[in-house]
């Protein structure tokens, strides 16, 4: 830790009041404006140099709408959206893991119909996209593909299921989607499902953790090489996962609940065993998530009223989603929300890596799912983290595990275990 301890350095002449002719003060900005040089080419060489994978983002939620284009390049503050090739580029971001987003809904059978039907369609969306793309991107499955597809040049885009909702209660659609390309799945998302109880969920828990069905996911996750993903999961079901689980499990995108206290977010403790059991936490850069929000009645009463208006974004069609979409993002137009920043983001890794250290943290953005702060609000600006991170004390090898080593570690694991 010496090396974070010496980026700040202050000398004080104790009894002395000193005071600085213009001169002097010219020659201190001067100095000054030419670390602060010294630290954004260092941070630069270091950024292009490592290999960068954000282990969460919602970005196929904007390719099933048929006026994204994700080759063309797009104002993120404009368009409210975060990801597309051309501005990976810019921020040379190498791997992203694309979220096959399902919303909670009816648990029947004609909801879960209804719902894997959905998850199907994002996953071949997905899929037909980077094939349309192959010359810039191409899809991930493995730990090492990542990094082969990136001395390529192009974008390497792995898949994951956020909630286990699109299961249903149907074992046998882990197989099916891990032949699709998942490789890891959120085991539930705001509400409760048949795999687990939800950390958001209003109603309070309803399997007391992890359900009997819910066992037999995971084990069936482990048999396959699927990580097991705690974000948005309960803390006792993220004991039972931690207890079930025979590899290593990963928060895909949370962060530290002791700097922000959302449920959403991992407490000390269970950092602390989500370290011992070798996985790893992936920060989240979703603002509420970061920074605790200051009060904002009008764009909270805004919120409340699109969400009444449309079913809480429940069984819509997807042109009512799409306008339940726009009418969200315009709140932001009318009532622009006072977003936390990257010295925040980065005062959760600092955090962690305080508390269990340096092999356990990574980066998990949620870009276009609510992810982006003031100063990385899309994914040509997440440079922006590999500097605060140089002007912390950070060395590039730290920054390396940061930024993709830690969870591609545990993606080894797994995959090793499933080959036994």
């Amino acid at each position: 830790m010496q090396n974070r301890r010496n980026f700040l350095k202050t000398s004080v002449i104790a009894g002395i009041g000193l005071v600085l002719s213009p001169t002097l003060l010219g020659e201190n900005l001067q100095l000054s404006a030419e670390n602060d040089d010294k630290i954004k080419q260092k941070a630069a060489k270091i950024h292009k140099r490592i290999f960068k994978l954000d282990s969460h983002c919602d970005t196929p939620l904007q390719l099933i709408r048929t006026d994204f284009q994700i080759n063309q390049s797009h104002d993120g503050l404009k368009t409210h959206s975060c990801v597309d090739f051309p501005r990976m580029t810019q921020g040379d971001m190498n791997a992203m893991f694309w979220a096959v987003f399902v919303g909670q809904s009816e648990r029947s059978e004609a909801g879960n119909e209804k719902v894997i039907a959905k998850a199907k369609q994002i996953f071949d969306a997905i899929h037909k996209t980077i094939a349309e793309n192959s010359q810039v991107a191409e899809i991930a499955i493995s730990s090492t593909d990542g990094i082969e597809i990136a001395k390529k040049g192009k974008h390497a885009i792995y898949i994951g299921v956020e909630n286990g909702y699109a299961i249903g209660n149907n074992l046998n659609l882990l197989e099916e989607y891990y032949k699709k390309g998942a490789r890891y799945i959120t085991l539930c998302h705001s509400a409760n499902n048949d795999i687990c109880d939800s950390s958001s969920d209003k109603n309070g828990a309803e399997h007391n953790g992890v359900s009997e069905f819910g066992k037999k996911v995971i084990a069936e996750m482990n048999r396959l090489g699927i990580l097991i993903d705690v974000s948005h999961i309960s803390d006792k079901a993220f004991y039972d996962a931690i207890q079930l689980s025979k590899t290593p499990i990963v928060a895909t995108h949370s962060c530290a609940r002791a700097l922000c206290d959302h449920p959403r977010n991992m407490t000390d403790d269970m950092i602390k065993e989500l370290a011992k059991n070798g996985g790893v936490i992936q920060m989240c850069i979703l603002s509420d998530y970061v920074k605790t929000p200051e009060p904002f009645p009008e764009r909270d009463a805004a919120k409340q009223k699109v969400r009444d208006k449309y079913n809480n974004f429940k069984d819509l069609t997807d042109q009512e989603m799409a306008e339940a979409s726009k009418a969200w993002y315009a709140i932001n137009d009318e009532f622009p929300p006072k977003l936390a920043t990257v010295k925040d983001v980065v005062n959760h890794i600092d955090h962690i890596v305080k508390l269990v250290g340096i092999n356990h943290i990574g980066i998990g953005t949620d870009f276009d799912g609510g992810g982006g702060v003031a100063d990385c609000y899309d994914v040509s600006q997440i440079g922006n983290i590999t500097e605060e991170l140089v002007r912390r004390g950070y060395s590039e090898k730290e920054i390396r595990k940061i930024w993709g080593e830690n969870f591609l570690r545990v993606m080894q694991k797994t995959e090793a275990f499933a080959a036994k």
